[in-house]
């Protein structure tokens, strides 16, 4: 498998190394994770350095612990698996564990289920559950020798974007770029941890922006694979091994420092080959005029900059509205996601075999304001009359809309930033409250950081989000590319390709 950067580069970048300056060949590996306190390479490189013996598997899952440990005031981790995890290590170094991610740690966010470390959720009704199997994406990575360092905080039981969890065990996930604000959500904790340096991925979910809202947020990549109507369509199936949202729109979603990142842990997952670079002169990217309406000024020229790297490498940019996109997730977003909960969470404590709990256990202890306030909503099932409507007749005319606009103009994918805004700042008094874009007036957070994301999580699209930019301010932005249900490699493959126009995100300073 073909290294995304050299070891030299990545090296060099890690230490600090002016360019042209002489490179210290007398370094390994190890000793440049050792002096540079951070995860210096990308997945595939740590899994080549460890196959080859430059490297223990021990040292560079310690270096993630250690790392960890460090940051642990970010708060991406609800709970840190350091003896297994080094154990694990030892039997990859003595070759009693073999595959084609032997050795490299990961992160997995809490509500994805792990046979032998809790599964939160975020929640305090369910902070010390076991489920009685791993997940079967995680199980997937898992085969191929992954190592999981920890389970990563998130928002409480996902249901928000900003990963401010008010549990007294897990607290706010912080922005490795700026401590003050969020890192996005709800696979906040993931997306820190790997733009932070402990790993350099790692797994998240999303319902309707979960792995892509904070990839955009922490300058890192994620993404939502096809769900479309279940079944064949899916891309991944974890049913009943996640806490759930909803059956329709929840999935497990690979995050990563690069395309390369996701794309190798998309490869195993699904057990097919994996993506490779799409040439991008010619293709045919939608740019809908609403989903860029309304930026933040910093968010928009950064954005700005990349379409136009985009026009200058020959993609064919189509401006083109999807009418009505809008107004008609408006009407089946909320049914969805508030009412599939009702029967969902019942029957993941069956099938996870977590007794003793209920839904109504769960809502009692909910400990985030906002959270709270949406579980009033589910366990009065404020949406079970406008529930039929919502799956039967609204979200397969939002299907067929997207799917005429992608035959309809010819194209390849849709692209759009991935959030209208780079991260607003904390809120620890509701969880998720409100902010400003330009100075205008307040509004509401969650709305506004998944209007661009919401439509396509309800149509069981892919979508992948990947670093575009920085703002002056020193905020990373996110652009994402949509394409038909099934196209996710071609997605990958585009994401490839931009994100060598594009650059990746620079190293925090933390």
């Amino acid at each position: 498998m073909p290294l995304h950067h050299s070891r030299r580069d990545i090296l060099k970048t890690s230490l600090g190394l002016a360019a042209g300056a002489a490179f210290p060949s007398f370094l390994s590996l190890e000793r440049a994770i050792a002096q540079a306190g951070v995860m210096p390479t990308s997945a595939a490189d740590i899994v080549q350095a460890i196959r080859d013996k430059k490297v223990t598997a021990v040292s560079v899952v310690q270096a993630a612990i250690d790392r960890a440990e460090k940051l642990k005031d970010l708060n991406t981790l609800i709970f840190l698996n350091k003896d297994a995890a080094l154990a694990a290590a030892r039997d990859v170094d003595a070759g009693k564990i073999n595959g084609p991610l032997a050795g490299l740690p990961i992160v997995v966010k809490d509500n994805i289920n792990t046979k032998d470390m809790p599964t939160s959720g975020g929640t305090p009704a369910l902070q010390n559950a076991r489920p009685k199997n791993n997940a079967p994406s995680l199980q997937k990575l898992l085969n191929a020798g992954a190592i999981v360092i920890g389970k990563a905080n998130m928002h409480e039981l996902a249901f928000g974007i900003t990963s401010t969890n008010l549990s007294s065990f897990a607290g706010p996930v912080k922005n490795p770029y700026d401590p003050t604000r969020i890192p996005g959500g709800s696979s906040g904790g993931t997306a820190a941890a790997v733009a932070a340096g402990i790993v350099t991925c790692g797994l998240g979910t999303d319902t309707g922006g979960s792995t892509r809202v904070p990839a955009a947020l922490t300058g890192i990549v994620g993404l939502r694979p096809s769900v479309g109507n279940g079944g064949a369509r899916r891309r991944y199936n974890d049913d009943h091994a996640v806490v759930p949202i909803s059956h329709t729109r929840d999935t497990v979603g690979p995050m990563g420092r690069s395309v390369a990142d996701v794309a190798l842990l998309d490869s195993i997952i699904t057990g097919t080959v994996m993506a490779a670079a799409e040439d991008l002169r010619g293709k045919r990217l939608g740019v809908p005029p609403s989903m860029w309406a309304g930026l933040d000024s910093g968010l928009q020229d950064a954005v700005n900059a990349a379409r136009a790297k985009l026009t200058d490498a020959g993609v064919v940019l189509v401006d083109k509205d999807i009418d009505g996109l809008f107004e008609l997730n408006a009407k089946l977003s909320f049914p969805i996601a508030l009412h599939e909960p009702i029967d969902d969470i019942p029957a993941y404590l069956k099938a996870s075999g977590i007794d003793g709990i209920t839904l109504a256990d769960i809502a009692a202890k909910i400990a985030s304001p906002d959270v709270k306030g949406a579980f009033g909503a589910i366990t009065a099932d404020a949406f079970g009359k406008a529930y039929p409507d919502a799956i039967q007749v609204l979200r397969p005319q939002l299907q067929k809309l997207y799917e005429s606009y992608f035959r309809d103009n010819n194209l390849d994918a849709i692209l759009f930033p991935t959030t209208i805004a780079p991260a607003p700042t904390i809120d620890t008094a509701k969880g998720s409250g409100e902010m400003t874009i330009n100075g205008g007036k307040p509004v509401p957070t969650f709305d506004t950081m998944i209007r661009n994301t919401d439509p396509g999580s309800n149509a069981g699209i892919p979508g992948l989000s990947l670093f575009a930019g920085m703002t002056s301010s020193g905020l990373p932005v996110g652009l994402e590319i949509d394409g038909p249900i099934g196209s996710d490699t071609t997605l990958l493959g585009l994401g490839l390709s931009m994100e060598k126009l594009f650059g990746n995100a620079p190293p925090p300073k933390v």
